[in-house]
């Protein structure tokens, strides 16, 4: 085969891997690119440069697997309130300082990202939230700044289950007391889902919210993926094979996905995207996923297929919850979010009208007031404090349901 045809098809391919890293289907018709190679490299450098997105960091953190791969977290806490006068306690004021020692303590808010993303995919949720309310973010093992997965490295499966035990090693290291709410979009929505299945009794003591973002309880293998069925149907039996087959040429694919950084753009914005967003978020979600090895993305495609945690929503039942959805996300379609919600009955459904998979970006202001108005929610449940500014912020949301309710 001629050295450029070679490279052509291996950018071809490199460029469906890219369809799966954003959760896709291969066999997207892309509008032929009309701007010079050189002007669009030019043009994502200064993107890469310009944008500050990603580039919010916390106290770093890491704790062993069950396995002994290291996963990495950062915790950010609330801001400090002003400093007390130093003055002795009179006898009445003790019994008040031993009252406000016995206080309840802060609620934690653990994110759990999802597939070829990292924790930077919480970039907008972070900024309005930190100085607001304890909170800790964590890559996923393989993802972002946590080791590769021994297990994996191994030979082993990636499965939803050990991601749920994750979860929990990561919890146990940065929120080792107080009350938790855990926050999850795509594949962190399932961790959250398979920690609770596998840590009931954790459950019961410790968590006083939930938030699961264009997420899945099962049946993924369904999924059409915005494809003709029978395109589906192609992609589901050959995406597995093909993976592991690319998987084991990374260095091969991934020069060839650089090579197709245009198609990949395409492909990124029509699955991670319902509508137009600002070119450089966009380029931000290309850089996210195109950090994902490709041999990582063939490890944990499976592992979708087999997930199915509707019945552990009941360990959920009963506590304050948000399950939010865009209503164009053709990867986990919001119709999912909606069965969620279902077994879910206290909890608030958002679909996000024109929003696509990666929501959290597209819509972060609809975001980030509705996970606001939860974690209050949950934090009074237990009489934890709750800054003013993050009430603040739920009443936005609190305003815009009352509305939508009125009309």
């Amino acid at each position: 085969m001629p050295e450029g045809v070679k490279w052509e098809k291996a950018g071809l391919v490199g460029a469906a891997i890219g369809v799966v890293a954003a959760g896709a289907a291969a066999g997207v018709a892309i509008e032929r690119v009309t701007v010079g190679r050189g002007m669009r490299r030019r043009a994502r450098l200064a993107l890469d440069s310009a944008g500050p997105y990603g580039t919010l960091r916390g106290q770093p953190g890491t704790v062993a697997a069950e396995d002994g791969t290291e996963l990495y977290y950062e915790t950010e806490d609330v801001a400090p309130p002003e400093p007390e006068p130093q003055t002795p306690p009179s006898r009445r004021s003790r019994g008040w300082l031993r009252r406000r020692a016995e206080a309840p303590q802060p609620v934690t808010v653990v994110f759990s990202h999802g597939y070829c993303l990292n924790q930077d995919s919480w970039h907008f949720q972070r900024a309005a939230l930190r100085g607001t309310v304890r909170a800790v973010y964590w890559d996923q093992r393989s993802h972002g700044r946590s080791e590769r997965g021994r297990d994996q490295v191994a030979g082993g499966p990636a499965t939803i289950d050990q991601l749920g035990r994750d979860l929990k090693a990561v919890l146990d290291a940065a929120v080792p007391e107080g009350p938790v709410v855990l926050v999850g979009h795509s594949m962190g929505g399932m961790t959250v889902m398979a920690f609770a299945d596998q840590f009931p009794e954790y459950v019961e003591e410790r968590v006083v919210g939930v938030a699961f973002v264009s997420t899945s309880a099962g049946k993924l293998a369904a999924v059409t993926l915005g494809l003709p069925a029978a395109g589906a149907r192609a992609f589901r039996a050959l995406a597995p094979a093909v993976l592991r087959a690319l998987g084991s040429q990374a260095d091969l694919v991934e020069r060839g996905r650089q090579a197709t950084a245009d198609l990949f753009a395409g492909i990124i914005k029509r699955y991670s995207f319902g509508s137009d967003v600002d070119p450089a978020v966009g380029r931000f979600a290309e850089r996210l996923i195109e950090s994902t090895p490709i041999d990582v993305v063939a490890e944990f495609y499976p592992a979708f297929t087999d997930h199915d945690k509707g019945d552990a929503l009941s360990v959920l039942d009963g506590l304050p919850g948000l399950v939010l959805a865009g209503d164009k996300d053709l990867l986990t379609p919001s119709a999912h979010s909606t069965e969620i919600a279902e077994k879910l009955p206290d909890a608030e459904l958002v679909i996000v009208e024109g929003a696509g998979h990666l929501v959290i970006m597209e819509r972060p202001e609809v975001v980030n007031a509705a996970l606001a108005l939860l974690i209050a929610q949950a934090a009074d449940s237990v009489r934890a404090p709750v800054p003013q500014v993050l009430r603040d912020l739920a009443a936005v949301r609190a305003s815009t349901r009352t509305t939508a309710a009125d009309a």
